[in-house]
């Protein structure tokens, strides 16, 4: 359930934060008020795209952040994509926007905005008003259906999906062997070409990281060495001038040195050093002898790199990608010199693997059909409920194909009105009607999906009356198993809320800001006033809260 949502420099929003709760949530105010900016804050945190744009004039960056709770269910999904939970299963996702980027976080963690948008797929669902168009495409009909009844569908499009991509891959094979006589030598002397230069060069595993690493030592070697031949040449240098040299002479003064426990201190310490400097003589002497710098191995290690090179720029940017493509090229040209024998072992597992692939599309089309059944059948009751009197809805099942997603085209079919022939949804629905038909199919899928939170942007649109009367006792029905957040203009649907919030625009300070305040029992009487009558009459009021009176009592 989402619990707070704080945004700060965002656009018209100089800082808001709301507190929400379960049930029926509605938004209200003035057109151009800023109610699609608060829609807006939330898209952003879902993972919408963002540009510097939406930041508050005079701002340096806009912030956004969302307080969710959730079930055992859902916070053991987003733990297993490896997003820390706090105590509690209590979420928090930020999204601060600056000019130069934006920065995702959940629970302060940084993320990607994929993990971002998957997150947040299994918190919260908008429909906003251009959802309805989704119902005029009849591909996406077919989600509806499979996610309806994603139980008993799932598994087997996963089985479908998985024979599809072993069909098309056969396929693939057998088409690129669709060569004459002539085009299938040429074909086998290049891959032997190909076959012949990966195996002259002898690949060794690791052998690239392991060449660059003494390419980069032994051409730096030279001036290594130089710089270590002066350092021998200070520490014990032929000339008397080192530090060898210095310190024995330091050692030789100090014996003549009359004894007590301080210059015997000073003794041993110079031994030391002397031993110290004779090590470090020797060990500079050797390491410099090892890096005796040699232009052979140069020339052959840049020969070797150029080489291996060559082959990555060719056949794969790794060795291990290399060596896919030698062993893809090898069974290319045996199946090109086994011609007959492997066009009829492919055609064999093509025929194989295409009846699998119809029989599963087959399981799949009878699993959708009696998935649909139920889903018509819930689907045409909830519009009835919404005003469709003597309505029919369908889902049109025909035949195409076998895909990765089956082998059906699905299209949902209305009969509006009594004595109308059921046609394609596209071709019969109005604005209005596709709003409540919207409602519907999310009112039903409710029942079903784990997501907890729903927002309607305008739900209402294109109604009103009685009609708009049953648009809020079906959003109040919703609400007793999801917590639903409601932008509406109708006060039918606002006196039926359980929290009822405005959004106003003032003037403050030479600036122009948005604000969204909880209304109390008192001026949520007012506000219905207004969105009914456009005043606050003493009859406004009293139709008011006829309203709100008539909404409660629908809600026990």
């Amino acid at each position: 359930m989402l619990l707070n949502l704080h945004v700060k420099n965002l656009a018209l929003i100089e800082e808001v934060d709301v507190d929400f709760g379960p049930g029926l949530t509605v938004l209200t105010g003035e057109t151009g008020a800023g109610k699609s900016l608060i829609l807006g804050s939330i898209n952003l945190a879902l993972g919408e795209k963002a540009n510097k744009e939406i930041i508050r004039s005079g701002c340096d960056y806009a912030l956004i952040e969302i307080a969710f709770s959730l079930d055992e269910k859902t916070a053991k999904l987003i733990s297993d994509m490896d997003v820390y939970m706090e105590e509690g299963n209590e979420i928090i996702v930020s999204r601060k926007i600056t000019p130069q980027r934006s920065v995702a976080k959940i629970n302060g963690e940084t993320v990607n905005l994929k993990t971002l948008k998957n997150v947040m797929s299994l918190l919260i669902d908008i429909h906003g008003q251009h959802d309805n168009q989704k119902l005029l495409k009849s591909k996406a009909h077919i989600d509806f259906v499979d996610s309806f009844g994603k139980d008993s569908i799932d598994s087997i499009k996963q089985l479908v999906k998985e024979e599809y991509s072993v069909y098309t891959h056969i396929k693939e094979q057998l088409e690129s062997m669709q060569l004459d006589d002539t085009s299938r030598v040429k074909e086998v002397e290049f891959a032997k070409f190909e076959i012949n230069e990966i195996e002259s060069a002898a690949l060794l595993p690791g052998e690239d990281e392991n060449l660059e690493a003494e390419f980069k030592r032994i051409t730096q070697s030279k001036d290594n060495s130089e710089a270590l031949g002066r350092i021998y040449g200070m520490l014990a240098s032929e000339g008397e001038v080192n530090l060898s040299n210095l310190i024995s002479s330091c050692i030789s003064e100090a014996s003549s040195l009359s004894e007590d426990e301080t210059i015997e201190q000073f003794k041993s310490t110079l031994y030391d050093l002397e031993s110290i400097v004779s090590g470090l003589t020797k060990d500079v002497y050797d390491y410099n002898e090892s890096l005796a710098f040699d232009p052979e191995r140069v020339m052959e290690v840049e020969e070797r790199l150029d080489t291996i090179n060559k082959l990555k720029i060719k056949y794969g940017n790794s060795l291990e990608a290399i060596n896919e493509y030698l062993e893809d090229r090898k069974q290319y040209v045996e199946r090109l010199e086994n011609y007959e024998a492997q066009i009829n072992q492919l055609t064999e597992q093509l025929e194989v693997s295409s009846t699998k692939l119809r029989q599963l599309c087959a399981q799949l089309t009878d699993a959708r059909k009696q998935v649909a059944a139920v889903f018509e059948q819930k689907v045409e009751k909830t519009l009835e409920d919404l005003n469709f009197l003597s309505s029919e809805f369908k889902v049109d099942f025909s035949h195409k194909e076998p895909t990765a997603n089956g082998a059906d085209d699905i299209v949902f079919m209305l009969k509006a009105n009594p004595g109308e022939p059921i046609m394609p949804l596209a071709k019969v629905a109005s604005g209005g009607e596709l709003s409540r038909i919207m409602l519907a199919i999310k009112s039903v899928m409710a029942s079903k999906d784990d997501i907890d939170t729903l927002i309607f942007d305008e739900i209402d649109a294109g109604i009103s009356g009685n009609t708009a009367a049953l648009v809020a006792e079906k959003l109040n029905v919703i609400s007793r198993q999801n917590q639903v957040i409601c932008i509406s203009h109708l006060a039918g649907i606002a006196a039926m809320a359980d929290n009822h919030f405005l959004i106003e625009k003032s003037v403050a300070n030479d600036h122009t800001v948005t604000t969204l305040n909880k209304l109390s029992d008192e001026e949520i009487i007012k506000e219905l006033a207004r969105i009914s009558g456009g005043d606050t009459s003493d009859v406004s009021i009293e139709h008011a809260k006829h309203l709100k009176e008539q909404a409660l009592a629908k809600k026990i």
